[in-house]
């Protein structure tokens, strides 16, 4: 139990950084934001889906937290998020490594989950247009919902509050999780992989939405030891975010919304992973 605490700890950590340089933006829009800035970001949402991607796909799961946060503050598109939501890699680039993996495999795969990420985020924010809002206001909500007073106390000491507070509600979330993993046992959990035979593209994406960067560990680990195919390993990293759909939920007041980007993703992973299985 030792363990599921440190862990924990250290998992909470690791986004730590990503939280607090989300928020310090925040503020720092909520604060500076202008008519021409605003229209500035509007424009540059296109591309969104571009940028998100790659940055998704870089070997840590801090991303799809500040991803979650900035479109919950209407800084970033659907698709953007989305992008960033399927491109991440979280632990399994790690895991791969310390699996003596072969190297042009996981650019095979971290590539493959870019592209996935950049064209689904595309296609997404060319059919799903979302209401205009002012930019400005919606951050304000999200700093109202933390009672953190940022006027008064100023942009740095504003997101350490704000920091602390998500920090906080990521740590409990961390060591429920990974309570569950130890006293229901990473072995059984795998065996339900394994053994879901033709439902292994739904089980494995269903264990990649856990919030936590167990999953991806679990996923990456079945697909070295040759248990499962590499559509099952996509079907699990595909939907795999870490904290990130955790922090969409927490907000994000927009619920059902929040339900749809998690469909989406789930979505994708099982589709994604049925063909590759099929035809590659």
């Amino acid at each position: 139990m030792k363990d599921v605490l440190m862990d924990g700890l250290l998992d909470t950590l690791k986004i730590v950084p990503y939280l607090f340089v989300t928020f310090i933006i925040l503020e720092f829009i909520e604060h500076k934001l202008t008519n021409n800035n605003q229209k500035l970001l509007s424009k540059n949402k296109k591309i969104g889906p571009l940028v998100g991607s790659i940055l998704g796909g870089l070997p840590q799961c801090g991303f799809s937290s500040m991803a979650a946060n900035l479109f919950s503050a209407r800084v970033i598109t659907i698709g953007t998020l989305i992008a960033v939501f399927l491109a991440t890699s979280d632990e399994m680039i790690p895991i791969m490594i310390s699996e003596h993996a072969n190297g042009l495999l996981i650019l095979k795969i971290v590539s493959f989950k870019i592209i996935i990420g950049m064209l689904s985020g595309l296609l997404i924010d060319f059919f799903y247009r979302n209401k205009k809002s002012d930019l400005s206001n919606k951050i304000n909500d999200l700093c109202e919902d933390d009672h953190c007073s940022c006027e008064e106390e100023g942009i740095f000491l504003a997101s350490i509050k704000h920091t602390l507070k998500i920090s906080i509600f990521i740590l409990i979330i961390n060591l429920i999780v990974g309570s569950a993993f130890y006293y229901v046992g990473e072995e059984q959990i795998s065996s339900v992989i394994v053994n879901s035979k033709w439902l292994i593209y739904i089980v494995s994406g269903m264990i990649g939405l856990i919030p936590n960067c167990a999953g991806s560990v679990i996923i990456s680990k079945l697909y070295l030891t040759n248990l499962i195919s590499t559509g099952a390993l996509l079907s699990g990293l595909l939907p795999g975010s870490g904290i990130g759909i955790l922090l969409l939920f927490k907000t994000n007041k927009n619920i059902k919304e929040n339900f749809l980007i998690l469909g989406i993703i789930y979505t994708i992973g099982i589709v994604i992973g049925i063909i590759v299985d099929l035809f590659v």
